[in-house]
């Protein structure tokens, strides 16, 4: 469970509402006075034309995958460098006892695609630039699909604000027109509402609904990638015949020095094999 994107979010919301309430009599929380920032219109404008406009800027194979990405955004343990470097280096034991088709066995009980991916290629024996070629173009491909689908909550934190303006002008008209003295004025107070809130609802669709999310997204992809590239090295120093220990070493110059400490014993079960 991603615990700070929803401590952020519902921290803003409620924060938010508090504010709306202040403005009573001795400055007071006055919660009757949220219902002075809902507004039908400029809910149906703000919300209404921003979807639209990512429907109409994105194929429907990124719109499908959207439900995708909330569960991405929301599993903060599907990426563990520290995990990785324990496998690779257990791969590296077995391979300096039994050899490289031993892996074989280990790359089908794998369940990340891309790891299981990686083995193959050195148990198939490829040759090592051709098989890094291939796991580093797998990675540019994942990333820029990845950088897509961010791209859709950026493109909807963009409009978002742009449609809060059409609003306050669509209110703002509505108002001038009800100033109409030939028609004997109007009711000026839904005009202005429309005008005002339209801009709150642009800022809030922005800046606390689209733009963490692209954040957040960016930031699983930066671990995915990070936990990649050790794959990446670790598979090709497997089939460059490297010690185990030499290799745990050399992968945790990944991981900060912190995570690295946190290690503690499990350096002991990456131990030289031979």
């Amino acid at each position: 469970m991603n615990i700070t994107y929803i401590i952020g979010v519902v921290g803003a919301v409620v924060i938010m509402l508090i504010g709306m309430m202040f403005g009573g009599k001795d400055g007071l929380l006055t919660p009757s006075q949220i219902g002075n920032f809902f507004d039908p219109a400029s809910i149906f404008i703000t919300i209404g034309c921003t979807l639209m406009i990512i429907i109409a800027s994105f194929p429907p194979s990124a719109l499908k995958d959207i439900p995708k990405h909330f569960k991405i955004l929301m599993n903060t343990k599907g990426n563990d460098p520290l995990a990785i470097i324990d496998e690779l280096v257990e791969l590296a034991q077995v391979a300096r006892k039994n050899g490289l088709l031993a892996l074989e066995e280990k790359g089908n009980q794998q369940e990340n695609p891309f790891f299981k991916q990686c083995i193959m290629l050195i148990v198939d024996n490829n040759d090592a630039d051709q098989a890094r070629e291939i796991m580093m173009n797998d990675i540019e491909q994942s990333a820029a699909r990845h950088e897509s689908g961010a791209g859709m909550y950026d493109r909807g934190s963009s409009v978002a604000p742009a449609f809060g303006m059409v609003g306050t002008l669509v209110g703002l008209i509505n108002m001038l027109k009800a100033m109409d003295v030939e028609s004997g004025g109007g009711d000026l107070g839904p005009a202005m509402a429309t005008a005002l809130v339209t801009t709150l609802y642009g800022c809030i669709l922005a800046h606390m609904i689209f733009g963490p999310i692209a954040n957040q997204l960016r930031q699983r992809d930066e671990e995915e990638m990070l936990c990649k590239l050790i794959i990446v090295e670790g598979i090709m120093s497997i089939q460059a015949g490297s010690n185990p220990k030499a290799l745990r070493e050399k992968l945790l110059t990944f991981v900060a020095q912190r995570s690295r400490d946190g290690s503690g014993g499990k350096k002991d079960k990456g131990g030289d094999a031979e």
